[in-house]
C-alpha cells in the first residue's frame, strides 16, 4: 500500500482532535448513597439530578439479576462504570448506561428489594437492607462506583452515539432478535409481516440503537400478548416479561389458526388506523416530534385503545387530557408508565391499559 501524504495525515489528526472535543468527559466516584439520593430527590417532579431518559424507562432486571448485582457490591467485585451525560440547560445528569443498576440500588436502600437466589452470600437470602446492622448499612452506602460524565458541550446526537457504542460494543442480541431464531412458526412469520407495514413503522419513531433490530416486531408481540391476557397479568409478573413473551410466542406458533390470523389482522388495522388519526404527528412517542418508544407507554396506548375500540368503534380521534404525559401533572396514567422501579407488575400493566381504555371510551378531554 502507498504511504499517506503529509496532508492526509494532518487531516486525520485534525479530525481526531476535533471529534475528541465533542466527547470530553471526566471521572467521578460517587458513593451508592449519593447515587440513590441524586436519583430519588425530586423524581416525582421529574427533576431528579440523575435521571433515566425515556428510551431507557423500562425496568427489565428480574429479582435474581438485581440480587446478584447487590451481592457483587457486598463482595467488592468490580462492576461496570456508570455512564452519564451532563445536560447544559439544566445541569442534570442523563444516565447513558447504568439505569438498571442505579434503580436496583435505590430499590434495595428503600426496602423494595428482598434478596433471593444468592450463591455466595447465602445468609443474605430473604433479607432486606433495613434488617442489616447499622454498621453494615453505612459500609454498603459508602461503597463508591466510578461514573464517567460526558461534557455538557456534547450534543444529544453525541450522547445517543455514546449509548449506541456502549450497548453495541459486544453486539448483544435483543430479545426479538433471539426469538426469530428460536421460536419459528406461522405466528412469528405473521408478526414479521405485520411489522413491515409502512403505516405501523411511521407510528414507531425508534432511536438509532433500535433501528433494524426487530423493535417493531417486539412491540407487536407485546400488543397481541397483552391484549389476549387482559385483564389478568399475573403470569407476566410471575414469569417476567421476556419469558412470558417467549412462552406466548411458542404457544401461538403451535395453535395459530386461519381464523385467528384474520381476527388479529383486523385488530392490528383497527388499532393502527385509530392511532394514525389520533396521534398524527406523534405516533407511539410520548410527545410530538420526539424519538424513542417507551414500552410501558406503548402497551398502554396500543392495547388500551384497541380494547376501547372493541367495545365502541366510533370513538372520537381526540387525545384525552388524562393521557398527555406531563411531568408537571403526575396523572394516574403518568404514574402507571413511569420507570422508577418494576414497570411490569400485574397491577401497573392493568392500570395503564385500563386507564387508556376508559379514557377513550368516556371521550373525556
Amino acid at each position: 500500500m502507498n504511504d499517506l501524504t503529509s496532508e492526509k495525515l494532518k487531516s486525520i489528526e485534525n479530525q481526531i482532535d476535533e471529534q475528541k472535543k465533542s466527547v470530553a468527559f471526566d471521572m467521578r466516584e460517587p458513593t451508592i448513597e449519593l447515587y440513590v439520593n441524586k436519583y430519588l430527590k425530586d423524581i416525582d417532579k421529574d427533576d431528579n439530578e440523575i435521571f433515566v431518559p425515556d428510551y431507557q424507562r423500562e425496568f427489565v432486571w428480574d429479582i435474581k439479576h438485581q440480587s446478584r448485582f447487590i451481592e457483587s457490591l457486598f463482595l467488592g467485585l468490580p462492576v461496570p462504570f456508570i455512564f452519564t451525560a451532563e445536560i447544559k440547560e439544566t445541569g442534570r445528569l442523563e444516565i447513558v448506561d447504568g439505569s438498571q443498576r442505579i434503580r436496583t440500588m435505590a430499590a434495595y436502600l428503600n426496602d423494595e428489594l428482598e434478596l433471593k437466589f444468592l450463591e455466595k452470600l447465602t445468609q443474605l437470602n430473604n433479607t432486606k437492607f433495613s434488617q442489616l446492622s447499622s454498621a453494615r448499612q453505612r459500609m454498603f452506602k459508602n461503597i463508591a462506583i466510578r461514573m464517567v460524565v460526558l461534557s455538557a458541550d456534547a450534543s444529544e446526537e453525541v450522547r445517543k452515539e455514546m449509548f449506541d457504542r456502549i450497548n453495541t460494543s459486544s453486539v448483544p442480541l435483543l430479545p426479538m432478535e433471539t426469538r426469530r431464531g428460536v421460536y419459528r412458526g406461522s405466528f412469528t412469520d405473521f408478526i414479521v409481516d405485520l411489522a413491515k407495514s409502512a403505516r405501523f413503522k411511521a407510528l414507531c419513531p425508534v432511536t438509532k440503537y433500535f433501528e433494524n433490530r426487530r423493535e417493531e416486531e417486539e412491540l407487536l408481540l407485546r400488543f397481541f400478548a397483552f391484549s389476549d391476557c387482559y385483564p389478568n397479568y399475573n403470569q407476566v409478573e410471575s414469569k417476567g416479561v421476556a419469558k412470558y413473551l417467549d412462552s406466548y410466542l411458542e404457544k401461538k406458533n403451535t395453535d395459530f389458526t386461519d381464523q385467528e390470523r384474520s381476527d388479529k389482522t383486523k385488530a392490528f388495522n383497527m388499532m393502527v388506523d385509530f392511532i394514525t388519526r389520533t396521534y398524527p404527528n406523534q405516533g407511539f412517542a410520548k410527545k410530538p416530534g420526539t424519538r424513542g418508544i417507551s414500552k410501558p407507554y406503548f402497551e398502554g396506548i396500543a392495547v388500551g385503545s384497541y380494547l376501547a375500540l372493541k367495545e365502541k368503534q366510533n370513538i372520537a380521534a381526540i387525545i384525552p387530557d388524562s393521557l398527555i404525559v406531563d411531568k408537571e401533572n403526575r396523572s394516574d396514567f403518568y404514574k402507571s408508565i413511569e420507570g422508577r422501579y418494576k414497570t411490569h407488575t400485574s397491577q401497573k400493566i392493568f392500570s395503564r391499559i385500563n386507564i387508556v381504555k376508559e379514557a377513550f371510551l368516556n371521550g373525556t378531554k
